[in-house]
């Protein structure tokens, strides 16, 4: 699927590369089949709209979007696993599946983020790369929600990959579940964790709550992990 591959690309911290190489990702984009026209050309104007803009100004709606709390995640096992003892091994789980398929990682890169995965998805047949999508489908579904709910535009990549995985989606279900969240991306809420995780730093060992971190206090009544199993995604 060579729209996994664009989408990946997207899905990725903006660089110069990007600017330089997209009309090969609009050339991969069109010779693509598995999207309708209607949404890969969704797909092409969020492209073209993006490089449009100043590099600068793309990383650093990039950051704030992407990397200030768990909500907006990219990390797939944020919204797994959170921050149980389980993600360690999800971990080193999903690296050895994509070790088996031929995919080796450079040692900066964690194996559950998002393009990366999509990259995985893209090297399999098209009823494993499908698999893969349906097993991450909540949480592709929640993504879009809450990037929809900030007015971003990056949710027309998560309505693509929607499509792509052919499955269906409780939107009602995941409206309801997003409209109770608090936002955790705020300079208050940010501030909180910061705080919480240096009492937690300094404090002793053996406390009734030592297995309960900071960040699960903080967002216990906010955005909360999606219990799914995608240690098999893929593998048909």
């Amino acid at each position: 699927m060579i729209e996994l591959l664009v989408i990946s690309r997207l899905l990725e911290y903006p660089d110069a590369a990007l600017w330089r190489h997209q009309q090969e990702l609009f050339a991969a984009l069109d010779s693509g089949n598995h999207l309708d026209k209607e949404q890969a050309h969704h797909v092409g104007t969020f492209l073209r709209d993006l490089t449009s803009q100043d590099l600068l100004d793309a990383q650093s709606a990039y950051s704030e979007l992407f990397d200030r709390g768990r909500a907006t995640s990219l990390l797939l096992f944020e919204h797994v696993h959170g921050e149980s003892r389980d993600r360690g091994q999800a971990m080193v789980d999903l690296l050895a599946q994509y070790e088996r398929h031929g995919l080796q990682l450079d040692t900066r890169e964690l194996p559950d983020h998002l393009p990366l995965y999509l990259e995985y998805l893209a090297q399999l047949p098209v009823a494993g790369a499908i698999g893969g999508l349906q097993d991450i489908a909540p949480i592709l579904a929640l993504l879009k929600a809450r990037l929809a709910q900030r007015e971003s535009h990056y949710a027309v990549l998560f309505d693509a990959l929607l499509r792509l995985a052919s499955t269906e989606v409780d939107t009602a279900q995941v409206a309801q579940k997003i409209a109770g969240e608090a936002r955790d991306d705020t300079p208050q809420a940010l501030d909180a964790v910061w705080e919480e995780e240096q009492v937690k730093f300094f404090a002793e060992q053996g406390c009734g709550d030592s297995d309960i971190t900071a960040h699960q206090r903080r967002f216990a009544g906010a955005v909360a992990p999606v219990y799914l199993n995608i240690s098999n995604g893929g593998e048909r």
